[in-house]
Order: C-alpha cells, then sequence, then structure tokens
C-alpha cells in the first residue's frame, strides 16, 4: 500500500514538473510563432534602433529604441531605490530587531507584497506625482521618476523576504567561530553572514529585477507615455510593457503592428530569461565557493 501511494505521489510530482515545461515551451512557441509577421516585414536593425514608433500611419514605422532606453532607465532608477531599502531591511530584520519589531514588520511587509500594483499606480498619481511636480517645477509629474520610485518601493518586500530568508538560513556556527576569532558584530556580518547568503541576496537582487522590467500597469499609469527618448529621469517615458498593453487592443488581429507588439513580448521575455540565467549563475557560483569554505 505504501509503495502504491508513493509511486502515486511521485507520478503526480512529475507531471507537475514536466507541465511547468510544457507551459514555458508553449509560451515561448505562441510568443515566436505570432512574431512570425514582424520579423519578416519589418527590418530588424530599424526595429531595435529607430526611436520612430507609428504603426498607424502611412507607411508604418516601427522601431522601439525609445521603449528600450525607457525600460532601461526606469529598472536602473527603481533598482537604486529597492536594492539598498529591501536588503537594508532584511538585514535589520534578521540582525538587529529584537522578537516585537521583527512580529510587527515582518506582517507589515507581507501585506505590502500582497498589494496589487494598480493601488500603487493610484497613489503614485494621487500623491507622488503631484508632490515630485511641485518639487521639480514639471508640466507633469507623470514621468520616468514617479515610475521609478513607485515601482522601487512596490519590489522593496521581494528583496527583503527572499533576502531575510537566505540571511536566517546562515549557520549559526559560521558567525560563532567568527566571534571566537575576535570579529565583532560588524565584522562578522559584513565579512560572515553576508557573503553566505549571497546567493539567496542575489536572487532576491534579480527577481525584482525581473518583476520591475515586467511590470505594466504602474508604467502605464504614471510613466508619462512619451515616445520620444527621455533625456533625463524628469522626463516622460513609454517602456515596453505599457506599449502592449496600450495598444494591443487596438491592433488589428494578424496584421504586422499586432505582430510587432508580440515580438516586443518575445523581446522582453528573453532579458527576463537572460536575467533568470546571470542570477541562478552567481547563485551557483556562491553555493560552490560557501561548499569549499566549509
Amino acid at each position: 500500500m505504501n509503495a502504491l501511494k508513493e509511486k502515486v505521489i511521485k507520478s503526480i510530482l512529475s507531471i507537475t514538473a514536466f507541465a511547468s515545461i510544457a507551459f514555458l515551451i508553449g509560451i515561448v512557441v505562441t510568443l515566436f510563432a505570432n512574431s512570425l509577421t514582424a520579423l519578416k516585414g519589418i527590418d530588424q536593425i530599424q526595429f531595435l534602433f529607430s526611436s520612430d514608433w507609428a504603426p498607424y500611419y502611412s507607411p508604418a514605422e516601427y522601431g522601439i529604441l525609445s521603449m528600450v532606453i525607457s525600460s532601461a532607465l526606469i529598472g536602473i532608477t527603481a533598482a537604486l531605490v529597492c536594492i539598498p531599502l529591501g536588503i537594508g531591511t532584511a538585514l535589520y530584520l534578521n540582525e538587529i530587531a529584537g522578537s516585537a519589531q521583527r512580529k510587527i514588520l515582518k506582517p507589515v511587509i507581507e501585506i505590502l507584497a500582497g498589494i496589487p500594483s494598480i493601488i500603487f499606480g493610484f497613489f503614485a498619481m494621487a500623491v507622488l506625482a503631484p508632490f515630485l511636480q511641485n518639487i521639480f517645477d514639471l508640466p507633469s509629474g507623470l514621468c520616468i521618476l514617479t515610475a521609478s520610485l513607485t515601482l522601487g518601493i512596490m519590489t522593496i518586500p521581494v528583496i527583503t523576504s527572499i533576502a531575510e530568508d537566505a540571511l536566517g538560513f546562515v549557520p549559526i556556527g559560521f558567525k560563532e567561530a567568527s566571534y571566537a576569532l575576535g570579529g565583532n558584530r560588524w565584522q562578522t556580518l559584513i565579512k560572515v553572514t553576508i557573503p553566505a547568503a549571497a546567493s539567496g541576496i542575489i536572487t532576491s537582487i534579480i527577481l525584482a529585477i525581473g518583476r520591475i522590467v515586467g511590470e505594466t500597469m504602474i508604467v502605464l499609469m504614471v510613466a508619462g507615455g512619451s515616445l520620444a527618448i527621455p533625456t533625463s529621469i524628469l522626463a516622460p517615458a513609454r517602456p515596453m510593457t505599457s506599449t502592449i498593453a496600450a495598444e494591443m487592443g487596438e491592433a488589428a488581429y494578424g496584421s504586422l503592428h499586432f505582430s510587432a507588439l508580440f515580438e516586443i513580448g518575445l523581446l522582453l521575455f528573453f532579458m527576463t530569461f537572460i536575467l533568470n540565467f546571470i542570477s541562478e549563475r552567481i547563485s551557483k557560483k556562491y553555493r560552490l565557493k560557501l561548499g569549499q569554505g566549509r
């Protein structure tokens, strides 16, 4: 009877694992199949290195350079917000906060992680955009900085949760050995705890950046929607995700415009795939170093 249960459980887990692979392959095939018209009908050099996006004109133009630059600027600026705050919060929770503080802060961070992105967008439109507009004397508060700050705040719990778990899994013996050799709390934290948890910390950062790059609703609401190449973080912008969301409903099924939007999605997929690949390689590198150190 036990053997039968083990076989059933093993079969269910195997089906689940292979279903995930099947879904991934299905997504890639769908994106590629719907991008074929654009891949064949649009000069790919112009597509990648031109900023002229005018699908409704005659002749239509499809250039995504401004969207790529906008996505990169928003991603980098948001990362500068969420990485230090997220890791700092994780270190505070794990190393400094008492049990009473941890009981309060941990649920608050988890609640923040569960808030829908559109709520963050409403907050940015109602509070953050007017505030930045007044501070910097802008014609509109809808710009890269508004979107980046909102995305950075939204992704802090992603980094904090994963990094705090990674820090919590560092063996207590590592810290005790550091103290026994004369290291103080700060030296132990910098030279022992953080390097031992580096794999999980780096993974949390890559996952947060992946979420920033793939976020749609916030950038659609507060980035400004300009297709011009942004000259600063105070300029309005239109990243790749918001272009897909804004125009997919208007593009005729099977048209060149429709296929071009799918090609943008295909490019986004490969960007996030590369980020995850880099994350896994770095995590594996630190796991190997940690194993050799033991």
